[in-house]
């Protein structure tokens, strides 16, 4: 393990810490805090980035599951301030932390997949979200379809948000350096919904199905729920694959589906 400001790190925990000044300050920038947004930070870390974004918050909140690092970052100020939440980010319910909701973190390689999911989940009144993720997951975030890089994590995440990606880091700016570099994404979400909420369940099923085996066309991995004339009615041509798709055709097909269901 590697010590950085007195901290082992903690490869279990993914722990890279920010080190780069400008690289906070560009992050910094880039969210733009007002004094009275509501924040939370996740994988606050040394609090690189924690203590900037005190200097222009009222309040913060941050989660951090390391308890050693959790009991450093209550030192830092008053907690009336920062509130530490020591638990895990993908147990956590954001929705406790009030409406208008901005996060922000340099979010750990291992589980910024699945916390990206669960936070576009649904139910948050969120503002946007500003991470520091693994370069290749970015890319994969904002790909355009049929790319390589395009795919389920691309449709699921730029169906609820505009997704943009902002600048790359090198894995200079970090200790213990990483073995890939990273880069900032940004997503806000849409004005409006692009669906019903209760049509999001059958919108997961079509583009977890559509991904599932990609090397299948959309007549195979679909057929549990459009039939040949179906595509054919909806300017589709079933021997397309998923990944050629934009995220309004899948639009198109859940909403073709759920009002076949509901005559």
């Amino acid at each position: 393990m590697s010590e950085v400001g007195g901290h082992r790190a903690r490869k279990r925990f993914g722990q890279n810490f920010l080190q780069d000044r400008h690289t906070v300050e560009r992050i910094v920038a880039a969210v733009a805090p007002h004094a009275n947004d509501n924040v939370v930070e996740i994988g606050p870390g040394l609090g690189a980035l924690t203590l900037p974004l005190l200097a222009r918050l009222n309040h913060l909140h941050v989660i951090e599951i390391d308890r050693d690092l959790a009991a450093r970052l209550r030192e830092i100020d008053d907690p009336q301030r920062l509130n530490v939440h020591e638990t895990d980010a993908l147990a956590f319910d954001f929705a406790v932390l009030g409406p208008r909701l901005r996060v922000v973190g340099n979010l750990p390689y291992n589980i910024s997949t699945p916390l990206l999911f669960h936070l576009s989940a649904g139910g948050l009144d969120l503002v946007d979200m500003t991470f520091m993720l693994q370069k290749e997951v970015v890319d994969r975030i904002v790909a355009a379809p049929d790319t390589p890089a395009y795919g389920r994590l691309s449709v699921m995440l730029q169906y609820r948000f505009i997704c943009a990606k902002l600048f790359t880091v090198p894995p200079g700016a970090f200790r213990p350096i990483p073995k890939v570099s990273s880069a900032i994404v940004q997503l806000k979400p849409h004005a409006r919904p692009l669906l019903a909420a209760d049509m999001e369940a059958t919108f997961a099923d079509l583009v977890r199905a559509a991904f599932g085996q990609r090397r299948k066309t959309l007549r195979n991995t679909l057929r549990a729920w459009l039939m040949e004339q179906d595509f054919a009615r909806l300017g589709i041509d079933s021997g397309r694959r998923g990944e050629t798709l934009a995220v309004g055709d899948f639009v198109s097909l859940t909403e073709f589906v759920e009002g076949r269901g509901r005559m």
